[in-house]
C-alpha cells in the first residue's frame, strides 16, 4: 500500500474525529498515561500501512478507499522499542504530576498554579526541590515571605522525581473516557474482578 492510498483515506473521511488508538511502546505499556498515549485514526490507520506497528484491536467503523475496506484500529503495539527518558524534565505540567494536583500547603485539588519556597527575591531557585504546586490563594497568602513568615507549611518535602516515579502518578488520572478494547492493556489503580 502507498502513501497516496494514505491520502485517499485521510481526504475521503475527514469527518470522523474519534477513534483514537491507544499507543502502545513495544514492551505492551502505554508510552504515556497521563495524557493517555493516543493517535488519531489517520496516524494508526498510516502507521499500520507503513509498518511501524501491530495492530491489537480494531473498531467496527472502517474507512474506505475505492479499492480497499480497513477497519479502524483501537489499540496498536509499536514494532520498535521506545526508550523513556532517563531524566525528568522540569515542566509545570510535571511538577503538578509529582505534587498530584494537589496545592502543598493547604491540601486544596483543582486550578493550581507553581510558588517558590524560598521566593526569587530572596535567592531561590527554579529547581525540583525549591517549586511546589500551590493554589492562587496560598500564593498570595505567601507571597514573596519565608514559609514560617507566612504561616504555611509544606505537607511534603519537594524532591526530584524519576521518570517511573511520574508514570505511575498519571495512572492515577484516568481519561474521562476510556473505550473498552483498551482495558487489557491499562493497569489503573483499581481493583481486579475475579
Amino acid at each position: 500500500m502507498t502513501e497516496r492510498y494514505v491520502e485517499i483515506l485521510s481526504n475521503a473521511h475527514g469527518s470522523i474525529v474519534k477513534n483514537s488508538a491507544l499507543v502502545l511502546n513495544a514492551d505492551y505499556r502505554p508510552l504515556s498515561y497521563f495524557p493517555l498515549s493516543l493517535w488519531t485514526w489517520q496516524d494508526s490507520i498510516k502507521a499500520s500501512i507503513s509498518n511501524r506497528v501491530t495492530i491489537l484491536a480494531e473498531y467496527e467503523d472502517v474507512v474506505r478507499s475505492p479499492s480497499v475496506e480497513i477497519k479502524i484500529p483501537s489499540v496498536v503495539v509499536l514494532k520498535d522499542y521506545i526508550k523513556p527518558n532517563s531524566a525528568s524534565a522540569f515542566t509545570r505540567f510535571n511538577l503538578f504530576l509529582r505534587d498530584e494536583f494537589k496545592c502543598q500547603y493547604c491540601g486544596l485539588k483543582g486550578e493550581m498554579t507553581f510558588d517558590h519556597i524560598i521566593p526569587r527575591s530572596k535567592g531561590g531557585k527554579t529547581t525540583w526541590e525549591n517549586v511546589v504546586a500551590s493554589c492562587q490563594k496560598c500564593n498570595l497568602k505567601k507571597g514573596s515571605r519565608s514559609l514560617k513568615k507566612a504561616g504555611l507549611n509544606l505537607k511534603q518535602q519537594p524532591k526530584k522525581p524519576d521518570p517511573e516515579y511520574l508514570r505511575n502518578q498519571g495512572r492515577k488520572f484516568p481519561p474521562n473516557y476510556l473505550h473498552d478494547s483498551w482495558m487489557d492493556y491499562l493497569y489503573w489503580d483499581a481493583e481486579l474482578k475475579a
